[in-house]
């Protein structure tokens, strides 16, 4: 079975065309494209098979994992002015199975195409089969999802996780929540456990008296430079800049305590699962203890928190291969 599969970004769009045979799936060709220079995605695929020689291959189903709500096999992209439809794409291209998917439940199902290089284990646990996993990720947002196993396969569960009420567990925290209150006024966790979140806790501790550090000018020069958020986290890991790591601190505590209560939430023997861009930019500190002594802070529960497996996912084109996957059960039916 020959599967189309897209991750259609705000920015980017990655596309991928694979063969899926035997429960497996082997990549023929994956490329990336700058999404706003095309006025639909079907002209965006269309150039890829022509670019990578499969203008004339026959492909069996396609599936696009999207940001934004889809609506009877509909959605209008979040950061891109292109409204996407399966039945049109799939008229367009030729393609008889054309499916739109949720882009954190793509990742959810990328999942099963994980190979051991693709995760970095902070916690082997004691694992069960076909047992519940659960996702959690900081990138652009926060993503949480949950996989359910029938017997025969996993179904994710997209939430809005990322949007309950951010809870302290500290002073420093407590203090936090105050300084994006005067600003935002409702604070859900995302504001502190995202790119934005991590840059949020930067501006807080700059403005907080009590660390008497002058920011650094040459952090704030390259915020302006590149993308704020990662020059923040490149500052703490390689310039060991007290501001930024500080608050890259804070943002480790604030990850591994909200894992700790998705933990708590979902009994995941099946593992949880750390995805997004920012996790494996920071793999050296998450693995230094301090995220996971956040993450099993948790009083009387805290024993039973050792139970679960805890993986980073390491893999940045999981999304592509859940989308690819999903297509072939979408097929299948």
């Amino acid at each position: 079975m020959r599967l189309l599969s897209g991750d259609i970004g705000g920015t980017k769009t990655w596309l991928q065309l694979a063969d899926f045979d035997n429960g497996k799936l082997t990549v023929l060709a994956h490329q990336k494209y700058v999404s706003n220079t095309y006025n639909n995605a079907a002209i965006m695929v269309k150039e890829f098979l022509s670019e990578t020689g499969h203008q004339e291959t026959h492909i069996d189903g396609a599936c696009f994992a999207v940001a934004g709500p889809i609506m009877q096999g509909r959605v209008q992209l979040t950061n891109l002015p292109w409204d996407v439809d399966e039945a049109a794409v799939a008229e367009e291209l030729g393609i008889r199975c054309v499916t739109l998917i949720n882009d954190f439940q793509a990742i959810g199902y990328g999942t099963d195409a994980l190979a051991e290089k693709d995760l970095y284990t902070l916690q082997a646990g004691s694992p069960r089969p076909q047992a519940t996993r659960a996702l959690i990720g900081a990138g652009t947002g926060l993503g949480v999802a949950l996989m359910s196993n029938d017997g025969e396969k996993y179904t994710v569960m997209p939430t809005e996780g990322g949007h309950v009420d951010f809870g302290p567990t500290n002073d420093i925290q407590m203090e936090l929540l105050a300084y994006l209150r005067r600003k935002l006024h409702r604070v859900s966790v995302e504001r502190v456990l995202s790119g934005q979140g991590l840059i949020n806790i930067y501006k807080f501790i700059c403005d907080n008296p009590l660390y008497g550090e002058i920011e650094s000018r040459k952090l704030q020069f390259a915020m302006h430079k590149e993308d704020p958020a990662a020059a923040i986290s490149r500052f703490a890991i390689e310039e060991k800049d007290p501001l930024a790591c500080r608050a890259l601190d804070i943002f480790i505590d604030l990850y591994g305590a909200q894992a700790g209560n998705l933990a708590l939430m979902s009994l995941p023997y099946g593992g949880i699962y750390i995805v997004g861009g920012i996790a494996p930019k920071i793999l050296s500190q998450l693995n230094d203890g301090r995220f996971m002594k956040a993450y099993g802070d948790k009083g009387r529960m805290s024993r039973m928190l050792d139970n679960f497996p805890i993986h980073i996912v390491l893999d940045t084109k999981i999304g592509l291969k859940g989308a690819a996957l999903y297509a072939a059960r979408a097929c299948a039916q």
